[in-house]
């Protein structure tokens, strides 16, 4: 019998163009820097007394200088760090309306469709070869549960790339993902967009800021959306949103802001459609027979029911205060409420070409005779958070060095509680290529069955940051956190058995980074981060089990990335370009050594290895663009006797984004972009598994989209955007079996008229 030792208390395909695109991102900087003949000092006077000048007709900028949060003391050309970041001028232009959707605008993210109760059909995200969907935030603080999340009240998304343990806490060793709000400012704006849109999109949102007097300010966000999905019948996203926002003693020394937020979602979820025929499909029974299956299914069909729901009802207070104690020393203090209640019922297919399973699989000719099984899942789960974060910024000298110090302490109060749903019914297999939504369910009267779980955290963090500013040239960084944590797992069984796990330690989390400018809008730069994540610390749920990764006596994982870089601010600061290449590792991960049934011990390491390059911002004044590309090879380096030396799954060697917009004098912009997704694996394993029905693969992607948007007058501009403009047929996600996945988007089309009033 396997047994575990705790150690806590003692080949994928090519893109052609890829070489030559990432000469070009390399030789810009250089070329660009060329032409700057001003010093550092002179520029900066030149900055200091000339007003700025708004150009008229000047595409809005892609680009953004600055991270939201206070913990990132300098501005992005200056952070020894790959960081991303998505501005709504961006995913507004895309009609893009989820995180998951904006997402798609830096390289190296993909989206899965998971299985589990943390799980949903969407927003599953990873993020150089490690599952990210536990670190998501909010304004820098952690966002509970695993819904869809719309953007209609965010102003940026940053993306950040390698282990984030000094910045957030625990986490995952890919990253973070952070939405920064809208917030009221000094000013009246009143905006709002309808859309209207093939498959049935409809969509509303306004955003109104109104000046009440010199030092406050009001603004409202609000969104309504009924929409079909394009080439997915039956499946539907619906819902509405809130968030009204307060801020007081603006452009004073003392500043308040008080933000509430309300969404509530009735969507139709979609489970997928059966992978049967898809490039790359095997079933062992089919294959004995030497049946090959005629075609993959229509991608349209819908195997799902009509009583499928997905509700999510989310409410979230956060209130802010600023204090300038002097310059260049900001006190604030930030308290969050808030509490995301999730569930669902959906129908799961797979496709059943076979009777029986394994060695006793028996193949069935006749295609038409093929049939999709339908599985019924459940989830209810409620997320609640309460968090006070406490955070100092000052500037000071020490002889010559100048310092840019962050500093601060947090209180975290995070609580789970999932229940298990019984009666979800169910139904008889579908026919494979026509299915009916409306077959009838027996046995469907959804109720809890008194199964459940009850997690919750509390954690108790200090951190600081400092920037060094040895010379003009030359600056070093550094930060550190520790988090002192204690978990709490209640699990109660249908028969009323009960069962009590705790966890507590202190997770140490931190950066150093190097930093050279050899100009004053360049910077090189080396760092090294780290993070970890403990037993319970992606899903609240700890288990009794030795050989689960979330058994208490375990350690955390632990997650290291050494990177090397440049970032360049060129033509006059309007155009960013970036380039680095990195080295992560993950280890003490569970893995099998020795012969079966082996010894389960924490030896197992995960490596990632890759380039990452980005241009954002304006070429001139008209022409705007944002674009990256990723290229990382992952590996097993210490794993079980059929993982070590295979590739990480859902981790594609590349991919490739672009988005980019040209302003023509008459009014018009016109636009477009690309994506591109390699092929990546579904299972950890340099062994096929022959006994089973599914895809071993994600087949590789291209997609393209377009826009045109059209100023009328001062009050109204027009925009069309057409997405998948070749109507490609791909794999857009697929559950961890291989037996369904999520179709790409059909080509479809969105007319939407932005207001101003």
């Amino acid at each position: 019998m396997a047994h575990i030792k705790s150690r806590k208390h003692p080949a994928a395909r090519r893109l052609n163009c890829s070489a030559a695109v990432a000469l070009a991102f390399i030789a810009l900087p250089g070329a660009i820097h060329a032409q700057q003949t001003k010093p550092a000092s002179a520029k900066a006077a030149t900055e200091a007394t000339l007003p700025e000048v708004n150009v008229q007709g000047q595409a809005q900028s892609y680009k953004s200088d600055q991270v939201s949060s206070p913990k990132f003391t300098q501005p992005l050309v200056d952070t020894p760090q790959t960081i991303s970041i998505i501005k709504k001028e961006v995913f507004q232009e895309q009609g893009a309306t989820t995180l998951t959707d904006a997402l798609r605008n830096t390289p190296g993210v993909t989206m899965l469709i998971g299985e589990g109760g943390n799980s949903s059909a969407r927003g599953n995200i990873s993020m150089r070869g490690f599952d990210t969907a536990g670190s998501i935030f909010v304004d820098g603080m952690r966002d509970l549960g695993n819904f869809p999340r719309d953007i209609y009240n965010t102003e940026q998304i940053e993306v950040i790339k390698g282990p984030s343990g000094s910045e957030y806490g625990r986490g995952a060793p890919s990253g973070t993902v952070n939405m920064s709000s809208k917030t009221p400012f000094a000013g009246n704006l009143n905006a709002g967009s309808l859309s209207a849109g093939t498959d049935k999109q409809k969509r509303a949102t306004v955003d109104l800021n109104r000046k009440l007097n010199e030092s406050s300010a009001f603004r409202i966000n609000a969104m309504a959306q009924d929409s079909g999905i394009p080439g997915r019948d039956v499946a539907k996203n619906k819902g509405w949103a809130l968030a009204p926002s307060f801020a007081f003693g603006l452009n004073t020394p003392t500043r308040i802001f008080l933000n509430l937020e309300h969404i509530e979602q009735r969507n139709r979820p979609d489970f997928g459609v059966p992978t049967v025929g898809l490039p790359g499909y095997y079933n062992a029974a089919l294959a004995a027979k030497g049946i090959v299956p005629p075609s993959k299914v229509n991608p349209k069909n819908f195997y799902g029911s009509t009583s499928d729901f997905e509700n999510v009802n989310g409410d979230m207070v956060t209130a802010r205060i600023e204090h300038d104690i002097r310059p260049g020393t900001i006190l604030r203090n930030t308290t969050r409420i808030a509490k995301v209640q999730h569930e669902w019922m959906a129908t799961a297919p797979s496709g059943a070409v076979s009777d029986g399973s394994g060695s006793a699989a028996v193949a069935r000719p006749d295609p038409n005779t093929w049939t999709a099984n339908r599985s019924r899942q459940t989830k209810w789960q409620k997320n609640e958070l309460i968090t006070n974060q406490t955070n100092l910024t000052t500037e000071f000298k020490t002889g010559s060095i100048a310092h840019t110090l962050s500093t601060g302490v947090e209180f975290i109060y995070e609580k789970q509680l999932s229940k298990t749903i019984a009666g979800a019914g169910t139904m008889s297999p579908a026919n494979l290529w026509n299915p009916n939504p409306s077959d009838p369910i027996s046995g469907y009267a959804l109720t809890p069955n008194g199964a459940q779980s009850k997690g919750d955290t509390m954690t108790v963090s200090l951190y600081a940051f400092d920037t060094l500013k040895l010379s003009e040239q030359w600056q070093l960084s550094g930060g550190v956190r520790f988090d002192r944590y204690s978990t709490e797992n209640n699990n109660v069984m249908v028969d009323g058995v009960r069962t009590r796990l705790k966890s507590s330690d202190t997770l140490a989390g931190w950066k150093l980074g190097a930093l050279y400018k050899p100009a004053s809008n360049g910077s090189i730069y080396a760092s090294v981060s780290t993070s970890q994540q403990p037993p319970g610390g992606s899903n609240f749920t700890l288990s009794a089990t030795d050989t689960n990764i979330n058994n208490p006596n375990l350690e955390p994982q632990k997650a290291t990335n050494v990177e090397v870089g440049t970032k360049w601010d060129v033509l006059d600061n309007k155009l960013a370009v970036t380039a680095a290449v990195y080295r992560s590792e993950n280890t003490n991960d569970l893995t099998t050594r020795g012969a079966d049934p082996g010894q389960i011990i924490q030896y197992g390491k995960k490596r990632v290895s890759g380039v990452e390059l980005g241009v954002v911002g304006n070429i001139t004044n008209q022409w705007a663009v944002s674009a990256g590309l990723a290229k990382m090879n992952t590996k097993v380096v210490a794993g079980s006797a059929t993982q070590t030396g295979s590739s990480l799954n859902w981790s594609p060697e590349l991919t490739f984004t672009a988005w980019t917009t040209y302003k023509l004098a008459s009014g018009l912009t016109i636009g477009g972009g690309a994506r591109y997704v390699d092929g990546m694996v579904r299972s950890v394993s340099n062994t096929a598994n022959a006994a089973t029905t599914n895809m071993l693969n994600v087949p590789s992607y291209w997609v393209y989209d377009a826009v045109a948007s059209y100023n009328v007058n001062q009050n109204l501009a027009l925009r069309l955007n057409l997405y998948n403009l070749f109507d490609k047929e791909y794999v857009a996600s697929l559950n961890n079996n291989g037996n369904r996945y999520t179709p790409g988007g059909a080509r479809a089309a969105l007319l939407t008229a932005n207001l101003k009033f």
